[in-house]
């Protein structure tokens, strides 16, 4: 089983606890938004979002 080495690095023997889940996945929404902030890709959210496509004739 792939997934059974990350296991073996928390503890041996013993599964992740709720805590080491939720820190993961502090962490994981903390990289998104430091990663948004540096790219900071404001044009396309704003055309892909909020504007609305015209129709065609």
């Amino acid at each position: 089983m792939a997934g059974g080495g990350v296991f073996k690095l928390v503890k041996p023997n013993k599964r992740p606890q709720a805590t080491d889940i939720q820190a993961a996945a502090a962490w994981g929404v903390a990289a998104f938004t430091t990663a948004v902030w540096i790219v900071q890709p404001f044009d396309w959210v704003k055309k892909t979002f909020f504007e609305k496509a015209e129709p065609e004739n």
